[in-house]
């Protein structure tokens, strides 16, 4: 078979295959995912995250993801027995499980009014300044991560009279994804998915003095070259880089699962970014200080975590260019 024959054949036959079979996949799990999930939506809020939580404990450990969460967990601390990474790993995908589950009860969940009630289920940091982001005319960006139920954070916004549009990764999976961005829809702000030009649109919210918000602890393949518990890693530079176009505050927030189904959700005051010579915010420096707020909650609550991300490692692109540039030694045949 010619080359030209061997292209035509993957690439009529086979990709069509492989992107089939990958469509029955997805369709399948996300079956199983709603099917889980209707059944959760027939119990009592505290009893269905109470049952998805310790399920979620038997059956995380038998996943592929398990092994690189267990395996980011021995990377970043070195110093803890097997034991205590199992543990951590274990109270990772009971978070998991949990924040699944509390996309069917965010009205029942969230009972946090503008006055933040101090005996409800949600707790707030930071109430005041909510209510003093919505009234300034200029600006701003939150920042969170992949901590606790996260997803509060835009409502517990909306809520104090901060409208704001998330930035957002959606699921691989399309079918779930489009179920998580109806329910979101529906009980949050705007919401923005990440593309090619979500940058841009971002930047004609904060032009017209809206508000944005966005997770910063995934890996961007074409980002700056930072660390994050003291290994190498790339970080999207898109908030650092706004903040300085727009001269805006930029504002730390997240979520702190607490025992018996109960949240805190903090946001804090604008962080002081570091700056170059000229006065402009260095957005290497930038980026790091953000991954180092973030660093500081993981190490918190290591547990509530999602330390199955592939967040350490070189890019494809890097890692072909680097290729390129310095070829292996040829080896003897």
């Amino acid at each position: 078979m010619t080359r030209s024959m061997s292209f035509n054949f993957r690439y009529r036959v086979v990709r069509p295959l492989v992107l089939w079979s990958r469509k029955v996949g997805d369709w399948l799990i996300a079956r199983v995912a709603m099917t889980a999930l209707w059944f959760l939506r027939k119990l009592p809020p505290d009893r269905a995250l109470d049952f998805a939580g310790r399920a979620s404990r038997k059956v995380g450990p038998w996943l592929g993801r398990h092994r690189t969460a267990c395996d980011n967990l021995r990377h970043a601390y070195p110093e803890k027995s097997e034991a205590e990474i199992e543990a951590i790993a274990l109270e990772m995908w009971d978070n998991m499980a949990r924040l699944a589950a509390e996309y069917i009860f965010l009205d029942q969940l969230f009972d946090a009014d503008a006055h933040s009630r101090a005996d409800g289920r949600i707790e707030i940091v930071g109430a005041e300044l909510f209510h003093r982001l919505a009234a300034e005319e200029k600006p701003h960006i939150l920042f969170t991560a992949h901590t606790g139920n996260f997803e509060l954070l835009p409502i517990a916004a909306a809520v104090h009279g901060l409208n704001m549009t998330a930035l957002f990764r959606p699921p691989n999976n399309p079918y779930i994804a489009d179920y998580i961005l109806s329910t979101r829809t529906s009980k949050m702000g705007g919401l923005l998915p990440t593309s090619a030009g979500a940058a841009f649109t971002l930047a004609a919210i904060l032009e017209k003095g809206g508000n944005v918000g966005a997770l910063v602890d995934q890996k961007y393949r074409r980002g700056v070259e930072t660390t994050f518990f003291g290994r190498s890693c790339e970080t999207n530079p898109v908030v650092p880089m706004l903040a300085r176009r727009f001269d805006c505050p930029i504002h730390p927030a997240r979520c702190v699962r607490l025992p018996g189904n109960r949240y805190r959700l903090e946001i804090h005051e604008a962080l002081e970014l570091p700056r170059r010579p000229d006065g402009e915010i260095d957005i290497n420096a930038s980026a790091q200080l953000l991954n180092d707020v973030v660093e500081g909650w993981v190490r918190e609550d290591p547990g509530q975590w999602m330390w199955f991300h592939k967040r350490w490692g070189v890019s494809g692109h890097k890692r072909k260019r680097r290729t390129r540039a310095n070829p292996p030694p040829a080896t003897a045949a």
